[in-house]
Parts: structure tokens; C-alpha cells; sequence
């Protein structure tokens, strides 16, 4: 992602309309010789002139790449004052978008803006494809001039579906070990910590269940809960009851993930794939090992490009959080006697 030769690249960074924070955009923007415009919903993070903008949403409910949304605006934007394109996942409906305006600009005789595609896509054979306004974003972004992967499973995932190899770079993302890194001293006590959405895809759920049979065995064990979402009711209700030893602590800034981490003997989530979603990579994995945490998880998509088995490993049993509970038992007490970043897989 070339800069024209002693000028700064400058990059229209267009949106989904749940963009989530200090991600894709912000990794944008701190890309030397690069100035960022967003047309984004909320304010970015980050050094990123904003461009605020809203969005044409007849439906509320599919959301992140799957957002039935087209943004406003965009055809107000001057190509001559931009020299990339660039957007998350290719069947999201503003890729498609921005391919249209890009390919506008160039039929005009002009070799720029040029266009950058982000995705994490891990699915071949993505059921979205099938639906016609993804399936024509899609196939807008045949003759992008970058198609930047996040993880090996989405160069697997753009070969499957004849996307040129010439175009694909992987490059995978990494952690501010600033922020994130371990406690000067290791915590002495039996502390959980979930950070993820509260979903049921993300398997808060399971962590809830398994815990209990945790506390069976280590009955001053904590699990310390940070994030929202459509289950944030099932943590609520296990909060209110003091014997459950299960505290919500909500949404967090980074600041506040990296020290909940430090505060933490062991990270766990219980991810499960949906119709449309497997675990790509995991963030908060990163975060955690640098936080230098044991990790307990379920082998779930590509997560294994984040977490490598190590010590521990089993495949999920049919009751993953009875297995689960009896290694996070193990694990909580291998993180009180190490700091030593252990990973077990359920």
C-alpha cells in the first residue's frame, strides 16, 4: 500500500455502520506517511480526520459485515483527494459501494484512488455469498488492488473463490504491548476473566455453566465478566446472586481490558460457530497472552492461528462446559503458581 513517491498516502476509510473501535481503521491510521479520512457513524479513535456520516438501513437486524447498509454520501467525496479506497470485508454492502466509486474515478482516465479490501473471512463457502446484494460486493472486488488478510484462513478462503493470488497479502494483526502486558506481580487469586461480547456465538453461556462446576472445586473462584450484548441478562441474573462468585464489570475502554487482564490468573471464552461465523483469530487472545495469562477455549475456526496448544488439548467433548469447568479448574490453579502463559483448548 504504496505512497506516491514523497507525498503522504492519503486513504478514505468508509465505515460499516457497527464499526468497532481500535481495530481495522485505527491500524489504518497508524501507518507511517499515511493521513486517514473516515466516513464512520461515531467518532474513530485514533488520529483520523472524520467524515460523519449515516446510513440507509432498512434492516436492523444483520449486523457488522453482514449489515443490510449502504452509507450516505460517498458520491460527495472528491476521487483527486484520495489515493486509496479502503473498507472491511468483501461482501460488506459499503465494499461494494466504494468499488462502484472507485471504478467511477478510474473510468475518468485517472489511475487513483486505488482499492484496498480488509477481510478476516474464514469461510469458503460463506452463506452471505449466496444473498444478491452480498454476492454483488462481492464480486466488486474482483479487481480491487489489494486484498489485505488478516488471518492465513482468509487467503485460503479468497483461493477458493478465484481470487487472484497476485492481489493477497496476509498480514496478521498485533497487540500494543505497552498497554497489554503481564502484572509485575502475578495475582495470588483464583480469577476468570471473560472479555467478549455477551453473545450466545462468543459462548458466555458456557462459561456461565462451566463455572459453577468450577466453584465446586475452588469455591473462592471469580469470574470478572467485561463486555455487552443480547446475553448480558444470563450474566446480570448470575451477578445478583452473591454465591455465584460472578461479578459484570460491562464495557471497557483498552485501558480498562489491559487491567482487567493483569487483575486475572486465567482468560477464558467458549466460542461457537453460527450459520454465518467461526472464529476468525480472537483479539482478546493476543491481549491475553501478552497480558501473559493461561488461556481456556473451545477449538473453534481458525482460532488456532492465535492459540497454540501447548499443554493441554482435548477436542470438545459433547458437554463442553463439564470438560471445560474441570480444565479451567486445572488451569486457574497452574496460573496462581506461574506466570508462565500455559493454553489449554476444550
Amino acid at each position: 500500500m504504496r505512497a506516491p513517491d514523497g507525498d503522504v498516502r492519503r486513504m478514505l476509510w468508509v465505515s460499516l455502520p457497527d464499526q468497532r473501535a481500535r481495530r481495522e481503521l485505527y491500524w489504518m491510521s497508524r501507518m507511517p506517511g499515511t493521513r486517514v479520512r473516515a466516513m464512520a457513524r461515531q467518532e474513530p479513535v485514533g488520529e483520523v480526520d472524520w467524515i460523519p456520516s449515516t446510513y440507509r438501513r432498512p434492516v436492523q437486524r444483520f449486523v457488522e459485515a453482514g449489515a443490510l447498509a449502504w452509507v450516505r454520501g460517498l458520491d460527495e467525496q472528491d476521487p483527486r483527494e484520495h489515493d486509496w479506497v479502503a473498507s472491511l470485508e468483501l461482501c460488506s454492502l459499503v465494499t461494494g459501494q466504494a468499488s462502484r466509486w472507485r471504478r467511477a474515478a478510474r473510468s475518468r482516465g485517472t489511475a487513483r484512488p486505488l482499492q484496498a479490501v480488509i477481510t478476516w473471512e474464514n469461510l469458503p463457502d460463506q452463506p452471505l455469498y449466496r444473498v444478491p446484494p452480498y454476492r454483488q460486493a462481492l464480486n466488486s472486488c474482483r479487481d480491487a488492488d489489494l486484498l489485505l488478510c488478516m488471518v492465513d484462513a482468509a487467503r485460503d478462503h479468497l483461493l477458493a473463490n478465484g481470487f487472484d493470488d497476485e492481489l493477497i497479502r496476509v498480514v496478521k494483526p498485533g497487540v500494543d504491548t505497552d498497554l497489554f502486558h503481564p502484572a509485575e506481580t502475578p495475582t495470588e487469586e483464583p480469577v476468570v476473566a471473560f472479555v467478549s461480547p455477551l453473545a450466545e456465538n462468543k459462548g458466555i453461556d458456557r462459561v456461565l455453566e462451566a463455572m459453577r462446576l468450577v466453584r465446586r472445586e475452588i469455591p473462592e473462584a471469580r469470574l470478572r465478566v467485561a463486555g455487552r450484548g443480547p446475553l448480558e441478562h444470563l450474566v446480570r441474573a448470575e451477578a445478583e446472586d452473591p454465591r455465584s462468585g460472578v461479578e459484570l464489570v460491562g464495557a471497557l475502554d483498552a485501558p480498562g481490558v489491559a487491567d482487567l487482564l493483569r487483575s486475572a490468573a486465567v482468560f477464558t471464552t467458549a466460542p461457537r460457530p453460527t450459520w454465518k461465523w467461526t472464529e476468525q483469530l480472537g483479539l482478546a487472545y493476543l491481549e491475553a497472552l501478552a497480558s501473559g495469562l493461561p488461556i481456556v477455549t473451545t477449538r473453534c475456526g481458525t482460532n488456532d492461528e492465535a492459540v497454540h496448544p501447548r499443554t493441554t488439548s482435548s477436542r470438545t467433548p459433547p458437554r463442553p462446559s463439564r470438560r471445560a469447568s474441570c480444565t479451567t479448574s486445572r488451569t486457574v490453579a497452574v496460573g496462581r503458581r506461574s506466570a508462565r502463559p500455559t493454553v489449554a483448548t476444550s
